[in-house]
């Protein structure tokens, strides 16, 4: 069911796309506030779109709010063996901040790879110093499964502790209905 990555999810406050060339003058638009970049692998959005556009490991989507692309969110670290994948890569410009896009999002992506996909299991993973992510991470609610240390090099050599979230499928039930409550108040 893996093949089904890619396909178009529409909510009522942003719609996810398949990221293509179609979408990178949208990309490069909204990607222009330094605070995007702050907790991302790399500060060169050149970099970031080649990995993101180049790379057969993952499915990148743009996110679109009222047509416009306002930033862009993945699946990745596909294991269709084992019926997992990840969540991430994930930047919002600063103007949709607080206004449920990045719930929504989340939302749609965990809908399609539990209900849609089949996976069993779906992870996300931050910088362990990234104090927004992981509120927004517990607020899912995801599990919190711990801090893999030294985990990675990021943004031209630095390490970064990488704490480690999870929604499984058993958790699906309580967590889409959290996630509804919360986008029922943004309405």
């Amino acid at each position: 069911m893996f093949e089904r990555l890619g396909e178009r999810l529409e909510g009522r406050i942003v719609v996810l796309e398949p990221l293509g060339p179609e979408h990178v003058d949208g990309i490069r638009a909204a990607a222009e506030d330094e605070r995007i970049w702050t907790w991302m692998l790399t500060t060169d959005l050149d970099v970031w779109l080649g990995y993101t556009l180049g790379n057969e490991t993952m499915q990148p989507f743009a996110i679109l709010r009222d047509g416009e692309v306002v930033g862009s969110t993945s699946y990745m670290s596909l294991a269709p063996e084992h019926l997992r994948l990840e969540i991430g890569n994930t930047w919002l410009h600063p103007s949709t901040w607080g206004t449920g896009a990045n719930v929504e999002a989340k939302y749609l992506l965990l809908r399609h790879a539990f209900e849609d996909i089949g996976c069993r299991r779906v992870e996300f993973k931050t910088d362990a110093l990234n104090d927004r992510a992981r509120a927004a991470l517990a607020a899912l609610p995801a599990q919190f499964e711990g801090i893999h240390r030294k985990h990675m090099l990021v943004r031209g050599g630095e390490r970064r502790d990488s704490a480690w979230y999870a929604v499984i499928d058993d958790d699906w039930p309580e967590v889409r209905l959290a996630l509804e409550r919360r986008l029922e108040g943004k309405s």
